[in-house]
């Protein structure tokens, strides 16, 4: 039995596959336990295996390269096209065998333990600060009902609510007063965790040196650099800036026919924390741009004169990704002075 590609469809404890020979005719169709995946497929000669990225897939990706085979993660909306009949197991696991062997075929990067660590601590990092927002408005939202109006912002909140506990002149009840001092303990708890595990993020940081040398470009943190190092690895994977950017959703959807060109708003494709983060950036260099005209180029000074400030933040964050994949993929450092790299 020669086997040339198999499609896994990846679930918690069932797994299905589809394998065809080098013609394209299947020969094995079958669902495995999760304990009998690898000793399966640690009998077979390497083939090309393709999978969904989804949840596991990176762990099933490492084991699998372990065993000597090809491992290619798809984007599950690249593989629907190729789903024939109604969606079952069997159904999605042929799709992926097809999917996986069309020519020009784009793949996701397969993350080792450490990328997935640091990712990790950016998800877990990212919970908590929605969680303090929502606690900050949950406590704002309750002193409105009293005639208690604080201004936004967390800072606010965690620096008006102990001079409210400790107004004795205050009408507020005291099991709403119990309340506030419980909710404001849980905000503080947040507010420490996000601490700790930024601190953790930028120890990760000043340890690798590619994160170090992102840092370099305005509008690009720690925080920022380290989510991109372990989100893209090898950056020579995209074939070019404009890639990048396009992975992460920072450049026009199309709408195009006919030789007429129809340019829309950004895509919004790929990780939206990543391209959150990098807008973010950008925005903190368009307040420094409206000090100092000759911060990060003229171009963008010139930029923020004849278009929207939105659509400002969202090109400068399309440059720095296309900046990111020079020094990434060419193993070059950034001059401020220049704004280029070398």
């Amino acid at each position: 039995m020669q086997i040339a590609t198999i499609g896994l469809d990846l679930a918690k404890n069932v797994i299905q596959l589809h394998a065809v020979n080098q013609h394209g005719r299947a020969v094995v169709k079958k669902a495995l336990k999760r304990d009998q995946v690898l000793p399966f497929l640690a009998n077979l000669a390497p083939c090309l295996i393709g999978m969904e990225a989804c949840s596991s897939a990176h762990h099933w990706a490492r084991k699998l390269q372990a065993l000597g085979h090809t491992v290619r993660l798809m984007a599950p909306q690249f593989v629907k096209p190729y789903v024939k009949t109604n969606k079952n197991d069997a159904a999605d696991a042929e799709a992926i065998c097809e999917a996986v062997s069309r020519p020009n075929r784009r793949f996701v990067p397969i993350k080792n333990l450490e990328q997935q660590a640091v990712l990790s601590l950016h998800r877990a990092r990212q919970g908590f600060v929605k969680a303090r927002t929502a606690q900050a408005n949950q406590i704002r939202g309750m002193l409105v009902e009293y005639g208690i109006v604080l201004p936004q912002g967390i800072s606010h909140v965690m620096k008006r609510l102990p001079d409210i506990l400790a107004d004795q002149a205050t009408e507020l009840p005291a099991t709403f007063l119990q309340l506030l001092q419980r909710l404001g303990e849980h905000l503080r708890e947040l507010h420490r965790q996000v601490d700790e595990l930024e601190q953790q993020i930028q120890g990760w940081h000043r340890e690798n040196e590619a994160s170090r040398k992102l840092a370099d470009i305005p509008g690009i943190g720690p925080i920022t650099a380290s989510a991109l190092v372990a989100s893209i690895g090898d950056a020579r994977n995209f074939k070019s800036g404009k890639e990048l950017a396009a992975w992460l959703g920072l450049v026009p959807r199309q709408h195009s026919s006919g030789g007429k060109p129809t340019l829309l708003g950004i895509s919004k494709r790929g990780d939206s924390y990543l391209r959150m983060l990098l807008i973010h950036g950008a925005r903190s260099v368009l307040r420094v741009a409206q000090r100092k005209a000759d911060y990060a180029g003229g171009w963008l000074s010139k930029l923020t004169e004849r278009r929207h400030h939105n659509i400002a933040a969202v090109a400068l964050a399309n440059k720095n990704a296309r900046i990111m994949w020079a020094l990434l993929a060419h193993d070059r450092t950034f001059n401020l002075a220049f704004n280029t790299t070398r």
